[in-house]
């Protein structure tokens, strides 16, 4: 049996470069990337953060998440990364078929996040608005305080030791029975 990590936060928090990091140290990993799941979606998209999208959200968190269970099962250290609020994180464990994963959100400042997504290339994502919106949700979503990081180094190598120190003290563990 393999491991998850979910890695998530708003946008700009940094979950795609230290997901990279982690996945690098581990042999065998798999990196999945939540974004692409959006990219499936041939028709009839909604941007994610709107509300109305929320059918939308579900059906793919839930393909997403049991794709990255289905790693884990097979024996691979797994990270997902991508944003899966406090608000999906039962729909996303149930969807993965494990008993328990380890979920962490990045939290920085939020001008540091705006600052980060505008700068960014290569990236199809630019929304300040809407980053400043995700990251307010994110600040005021009901979680256990430990599934939290913030003050978090620049250095991604840095932020991916305290995210295996977190792990390995199973700071981060979610348990399918757990609430909240």
């Amino acid at each position: 049996m393999g491991s998850l990590l979910v890695v998530t936060g708003p946008p700009g928090a940094g979950k795609s470069s230290v997901a990279r990091v982690l996945t690098s140290g581990a042999d065998p990993s798999v990196l999945v990337e939540g974004d692409a799941f959006f990219g499936f979606l041939a028709t009839g998209r909604i941007e994610p953060w709107r509300a109305e999208s929320h059918h939308q959200n579900t059906v793919v968190t839930r393909a997403a998440a049991a794709s990255a269970g289905h790693f884990a099962r097979g024996g691979y250290t797994t990270v997902y990364d991508g944003v899966v609020g406090p608000w999906f994180l039962d729909t996303f464990l149930e969807a993965t078929g494990l008993e328990e994963l380890d979920y962490a959100i990045l939290l920085p400042a939020v001008g540091r996040c705006v600052e980060r997504v505008m700068a960014r290339t290569g990236h199809e994502f630019a929304d300040e608005e809407a980053t400043r919106m995700m990251h307010a949700e994110f600040e005021r979503a009901r979680i256990e305080a430990r599934h939290i990081l913030r003050d978090l180094p620049d250095d991604v190598e840095d932020v991916a030791a305290v995210l295996r120190g977190a792990q390995a003290g199973e700071r981060l563990r979610r348990r399918a029975s757990t609430a909240g």
